[in-house]
């Protein structure tokens, strides 16, 4: 098979690659440090889910659930 194409067409097809390379690169960075993002957050809501109980419940309440932690 020949290929039509010039020097500088092909060259251009190889700069859209590459930016459409980069591009996903970039993405996957992004969802990485949105997930990073959503552990933080997770680990937020159960600190203050332990105080909150803390407060209600009372410390009792705390360490029986955080002994229950295992059976989850």
């Amino acid at each position: 098979m020949t290929s039509d194409e010039t020097p500088a067409e092909k060259e251009a097809a190889r700069n859209r690659t590459q930016r459409f390379a980069q591009w996903l690169m970039d993405r996957e960075e992004r969802r990485d440090e949105r997930e990073s993002n959503l552990e933080g957050l997770v680990r937020l809501n159960v600190l203050v889910s332990f105080l909150t109980l803390g407060l209600v419940g009372g410390f009792t309440a705390v360490q029986t659930a955080v002994s229950m932690i295992p059976y989850l």
